[in-house]
């Protein structure tokens, strides 16, 4: 989806990434979490829409590789194996802040 990607980091807080999809679309994304599945991480994205709302409820998994970690670079993951992985690795953290949020009610 993306070839290029731009993080806007504030202290920790409201962290973006602006992407530029392969039709040169510009969308600016939450980052939802950075994860490890199967020895490589992964990051999730949540596209906002130009009130900083969600879009559409969509999340991006993007490769996350931070060799240089001023400038941390994302891939498209290509492997249909690969893939589900890390959707099932996002899936599972999902499922973790659902169960972290009910605790938090009681």
């Amino acid at each position: 989806m993306s070839e290029q990607e731009n993080f806007n980091c504030e202290e920790q807080e409201d962290v973006t990434v602006t992407l530029t999809l392969d039709n040169d679309e510009v969308v600016e994304c939450a980052v939802l979490t950075i994860y490890e599945a199967a020895g490589k991480k992964y990051i999730a994205l949540l596209p906002l829409d130009e009130n900083g709302e969600s879009a559409d409820g969509d999340v991006y998994l993007y490769r996350y590789i931070d060799t240089n970690p001023e400038d941390p670079q994302l891939e498209n993951i290509e492997d249909d194996d690969e893939y589900e992985a890390a959707a099932d690795a996002f899936d599972e953290w999902m499922d973790e802040q659902d169960f972290e949020d009910l605790d938090a009610d009681e």
